[in-house]
């Protein structure tokens, strides 16, 4: 059930932040792959999601970062930053590193 749901809320996120055209946004796949990651990190419920940007570190590096709104199992809350780290020439995962915060915005 949580993966569905976790499946639904991407696919509406990324129709909310995509331009008129139904095409997913560059950054989807990785938007993906850091959710994913949060979930075996943290076993916890992902709340929200946001795409804060992309940073181009190398020519061979550059750098997706994600914010998340999580919920543990024990009822806390708090935010995640997980910036996904990557060759944009092949598409190659390099990294994925996390931030924990206690603030949304």
């Amino acid at each position: 059930m949580k993966k569905i749901w976790i499946t639904a809320l991407l696919a509406l996120i990324f129709t909310l932040n995509s331009p008129v055209s139904s095409a997913a946004p560059e950054y989807a796949k990785w938007g993906i792959v850091a959710v994913k990651a949060a979930q075996q990190k943290y076993n916890a419920e992902i709340i929200d999601y946001k795409h804060v940007g992309r940073t181009q570190i190398k020519p061979k590096l550059a750098e997706e970062k994600f914010k998340l709104w999580i919920r543990s199992k024990a009822g806390r809350e708090f935010g995640i930053f997980v910036m996904v780290r990557f060759d944009p020439s092949d598409d190659q995962l390099q990294t994925i590193l996390f931030s924990e915060t206690d603030q949304w915005r």
